[in-house]
C-alpha cells in the first residue's frame, strides 16, 4: 500500500482498537508472561509494540518490571489514559532497533498479537532478532505470539473478504491482497454502517516457523519451547503459536 508506514496501524487505529479487538483477551498471556518473567535470570522485561497496553498494564500490575517501545504516538497516548498506562517508561520508536532510551539489558523481550509481523521485511525481522539477543541478559528469553500462514485462505487469486462482524446497523469486513512472493498481507478492515465508512489498513509480511527458527539461530538464540497458544497447548502445526527463544547462559557478546 502506499503511503503505508510502521506507524500507520497505530495512528490511524488507536481510537478504535480495544473496541474492534475484543477477541483478544489477555488474560492467557499476562499469566503466561509473568511466570516466565519469575524465572532466571532476574531483571527488567520489555515488550516490543505496546499498542494500547492490553498485556503492558497488568502485567505491570503483577509487579514486572516492565518497560516498553511502540512507534505509533497515538498507541501510547491511548495507553495513558488507563489507569496504571501512565506509570510505565515507553520510549516512541521502531521495535527492530529494539532500543527503549537506554543500555539497559533485560531478562525477557516479548512481542504478542503477531505484531512481529508489522515489521514489513525480511531484513527488518533479522535485524530484531539479533537486535533482541544483544540486548538480552545471558538465559534470557525472546518471547512471540505469531499465526502460521494458511495460504488456502487467498486461493487461487491471492486474494480473500471476511466477514467479521454483523450488527443490526453496522458490518465489519476485512479483505487482504496476499503478495506470496514478498510474504505480504495488504489488507483493510472495511467497518459499514448507516453514518457512513471507516477503512483501517493494515500490512504484515509473515514468516513461518522454520523462518523463525532460523532468524533465531543468526541472532544466537535457540528455541527453548513451542506452543500452540499461552496456556502450554500442543503446537499442531496451525493457528497461532507461541514460541519461547533463549540466549545461552554463557554470553559471549560482553
Amino acid at each position: 500500500m502506499e503511503k503505508y508506514g510502521p506507524e500507520t496501524y497505530g495512528d490511524l487505529n488507536a481510537d478504535v482498537y480495544d473496541q474492534w479487538r475484543t477477541d483478544l483477551d489477555p488474560t492467557d498471556a499476562v499469566a503466561c508472561l509473568a511466570a516466565l518473567a519469575r524465572q532466571e535470570p532476574a531483571g527488567p522485561v520489555l515488550e516490543l509494540a505496546v499498542g494500547t497496553g492490553r498485556v503492558t498494564i497488568p502485567l505491570a500490575a503483577r509487579g514486572i518490571d516492565l518497560h516498553g517501545i511502540e512507534i505509533s504516538e497515538a498507541m501510547v497516548a491511548r495507553m495513558r489514559t488507563k489507569p496504571g498506562g501512565e506509570d510505565i517508561p515507553v520510549t516512541i520508536g521502531d521495535m527492530a532497533d529494539v532500543d527503549p532510551g537506554t543500555d539497559e539489558r533485560y531478562a525477557m523481550v516479548f512481542v504478542v498479537y503477531t505484531t512481529f509481523f508489522f515489521l514489513l521485511t525480511q531484513e527488518e525481522q533479522v535485524r530484531c532478532f539479533a537486535n533482541v539477543a544483544q540486548r538480552l541478559l545471558p538465559g534470557g528469553r525472546f518471547v512471540l505470539e505469531c499465526f502460521v500462514p494458511d495460504m488456502g485462505r487467498y486461493q487461487p487469486t491471492n486474494q480473500s473478504v471476511h466477514t467479521h462482524r454483523v450488527d443490526r446497523d453496522s458490518v465489519r469486513l476485512v479483505a487482504v491482497r496476499h503478495d506470496p512472493v514478498d510474504q505480504r498481507f495488504d489488507g483493510q478492515h472495511v467497518l459499514l454502517t448507516n453514518e457512513g465508512i471507516r477503512l483501517a489498513p493494515v500490512a504484515m509480511r509473515y514468516a513461518w516457523p522454520t523462518e523463525l527458527d532460523l532468524m533465531a539461530r543468526m541472532a544466537g538464540l535457540v528455541r527453548r519451547d513451542r506452543w500452540g497458544g499461552w496456556r502450554g497447548e500442543p503446537y499442531t502445526g496451525a493457528g497461532n503459536h507461541v514460541t519461547v527463544y533463549q540466549k545461552p547462559a554463557t554470553d559471549r557478546s560482553r
